[in-house]
């Protein structure tokens, strides 16, 4: 087993509620084992240009309850280059870290990767707001994400009430309806559009021209970005034409990756973050922390990198050819458990809102 004098911890990708809280859990797990820690800033881009400080116990204090990342975050095209690798590896060694827990999505897993094939053991924490993560059942920040978006969508509704409007939102998630559908069934809202299942303008004006004649006066139609930029804007206008009701469209954009994460967020990162630290200095490496079933497990990242381009519909020649028949079942099995999750909230949504 490998002995950890020091590590890193470093965010990376995009900043997800929660990430303060499980660099927290992982600084001071480390700390009372009698590791040191090092702040690695501006994630990779920081790990090659040696924008490192030592973390103490006090450090890390009073920041679970902070949104955004204290390490900051980057992105960093030189880091997938050989030359920015060997960069990297350069500055573990001039700063003495044997390993590193890394936090973000499946980018900052390939680079955790390339780190592990050069000799650095990493450990991946899974922090988005889009739970786009196949692998584990929830990602760090998707619950405050997901707050944020009826808080705000709740504000939206008194307008189109007193108006009797409808409101188009289109919604963070990358290529993901995660967020879309949970917030939708939260919100009453008359109508989801989610790239996982068909949709159809005609009948989402349909159904908001039947709840019109039933005396509602309010609407809100939720669109995950994943079905294009373009979409949310064009279906407003469609909405008008149809119904005659006035429509108006709101892109909440990044200001849903912002504030204060949610209990359940830093609950979460904070168990993530203590199974991360554990996994490294016990020896683990390559390895991504997930929930499943309520429980904190670690997959071989590679695994996880895999699964989501199966799920994506990314594979490419040659990626499989790496695991068992087994494996590749798991997968499978992994893959329609998170669709039928899917549509179930799909399912109650169309069967409640109107």
């Amino acid at each position: 087993m490998k002995t950890f004098k020091r590590i890193g911890i470093l965010t990376s990708g995009g900043d997800a509620p929660g990430m303060n809280a499980a660099v927290r859990a992982v600084a001071r797990v480390a700390l009372a084992r009698g590791v040191e820690v090092m702040a690695i800033y501006r994630g990779y881009s920081g790990l090659i240009n040696g924008e490192i400080k030592p973390m103490g116990m006090r450090d890390v204090s009073n920041i679970i309850n902070r949104g955004g990342t204290i390490l900051y975050s980057d992105r960093c095209p030189e880091f997938k280059t050989e030359e920015g690798m060997q960069k990297a590896i350069d500055t573990c060694k001039k700063f003495g870290i044997d390993g590193i827990v890394a936090l973000g999505g499946d980018g900052t897993f390939r680079g955790a990767t390339d780190l592990t094939a050069h000799g650095i053991p990493c450990v991946g924490i899974p922090c988005t707001i889009d739970n786009d993560i196949t692998s584990t059942d929830a990602t760090i920040g998707f619950d405050t994400a997901m707050n944020t978006v009826t808080e705000l969508i709740d504000k939206l509704r008194d307008t189109c009430e007193s108006h009797a409007r409808c409101n188009v939102v289109e919604v963070m998630g990358r290529g993901a309806g995660d967020i879309a559908l949970n917030t939708a069934i939260a919100s009453g809202a008359s109508a989801v559009v989610v790239p996982e299942f068909p949709y159809s303008d005609e009948g989402i004006c349909k159904r908001i021209a039947a709840a019109k004649k039933l005396g509602k006066r309010n609407f809100i139609v939720i669109v995950s970005e994943g079905v294009g930029s373009e979409y949310a804007p064009a279906l407003a206008k469609k909405i008008q034409e149809t119904t005659g009701v006035e429509t108006k469209f709101a892109r909440l954009a990044h200001i849903v990756r912002g504030g204060n994460p949610t209990l359940r967020d830093r609950v979460l990162a904070s168990k993530m973050g203590t199974y991360a630290a554990e996994e490294l200095l016990r020896g683990s490496s390559n390895v991504v922390v997930c929930e499943k079933m309520n429980k904190i497990v670690a997959r071989d990242i590679n695994y996880a990198l895999i699964l989501d381009r199966m799920y994506k519909g990314t594979l490419k020649d040659g990626d499989l050819d790496k695991f068992s028949e087994e494996e590749i079942a798991q997968m499978k099995a992994d893959i329609e458990y998170k669709k039928s999750h899917l549509l179930d909230l799909f399912t109650v949504e169309h069967k409640i809102n109107l």
